[in-house]
């Protein structure tokens, strides 16, 4: 009786599987701070992602590893570039899986930030209007490779309406894009810049990420997303947002939103499972289910293939 009548369910079909992509290997390189994860050679791809499409598992989202940076990231929007190759190849093997792609500059500078560095009169800071310029290449770039969504996760101003106007005019109006529209500066990244190679040589990103403690933020700057044309929302992190998750989800029911259940998130279920302090199936499920009764439509997380399994034996 109470299964028949459980309000929030979890489905493979509502995850999505981050995927990281390095350019420099063949074979795949295990994350030391993600267990159970692994950087991606690119021959490798259409059968992982066939693997996921069996899980019952329809969508993954590419973070991309460059054999070389430089500080305009010219390998985040080169034809051949990881990205570009990786979103072939899965395309190719199997047209129906869909293929989220991050657009960002921080895996592909050699300092790290997210976009174009340059000297504002205060010191080194992060250019604006010309990272915008530097995004639309790559969110074109990605489009041509036969991408189904772009996702920046740079914050900068104007981002959205920037990428949506230059895939537009490039004729991909059908390539959907996914604002990471509430992004925190958060500590539960610290896995991820492992994973992706991509921690800034100096400062951090706190200028252009929300403060923790800010959900009428975080509502202003999706408001501004919609505007300029999202047709996804995202909140990140997950599990300390549930608030912003319930926010965002209430002022636009109209729009799909994603929470992404970040790396740190990740590796601290992970860390507490191998000790035996918790039974780890039962916790990830457990969180999977608060996130989307808070009032998200896909989770972005890494544990996705093993909720897949694990749903699919209840």
């Amino acid at each position: 009786m109470q299964e028949l009548f459980t309000e929030t369910r979890v489905r493979p079909s509502d995850l999505v599987m981050p995927l990281f992509i390095d350019e420099g290997i063949s074979r795949p390189a295990p994350i030391s701070t993600m267990p159970g994860q692994s950087r991606l050679p690119v021959g490798g791809l259409p059968a992982v992602a066939g693997k996921l499409d069996v899980l019952g598992l329809r969508a993954a989202i590419l973070f991309g590893i460059p054999k070389g940076k430089d500080p305009g990231a010219t390998r985040a929007y080169a034809p051949d570039g990881v990205i570009q190759r990786s979103v072939r190849a899965i395309k190719k093997a199997g047209p129906d899986f869909v293929v989220a792609t991050d657009v960002c500059a921080c895996e592909y500078t050699d300092h790290g930030h997210c976009g174009i560095i340059g000297d504002t009169g205060g010191g080194q800071d992060l250019l604006n209007d010309p990272s915008l310029e530097l995004m639309n290449r790559i969110a074109v770039s990605h489009a041509e490779a036969g991408a189904d969504i772009v996702a920046p996760s740079c914050m900068l101003d104007g981002m959205v309406g920037s990428i949506r106007m230059a895939l537009d005019d490039a004729g991909f109006e059908d390539v959907l894009l996914m604002s990471y529209s509430g992004k925190f500066a958060s500590g539960f990244y610290g896995p991820f810049r492992e994973a992706a190679q991509g921690a800034p040589k100096f400062g951090d990103r706190r200028s252009h990420q929300m403060d923790p403690g800010n959900v009428r933020e975080a509502l202003r700057e999706t408001a501004l997303d919609v505007a300029e044309g999202a047709d996804m929302l995202m909140v990140k992190p997950a599990l300390a947002y549930l608030d912003v998750i319930r926010a965002v989800h209430m002022r636009y029911p109209q729009l799909p939103l994603v929470a992404y259940n970040v790396s740190g998130e990740y590796a601290m279920v992970k860390a507490a499972a191998a000790n035996g302090w918790l039974d780890e199936a039962r916790v990830t499920l457990e969180i999977l289910t608060g996130i989307r009764r808070a009032g998200a439509d896909l989770i972005i997380t890494y544990h996705a293939k093993e909720a897949a399994r694990w749903l699919q034996a209840a």
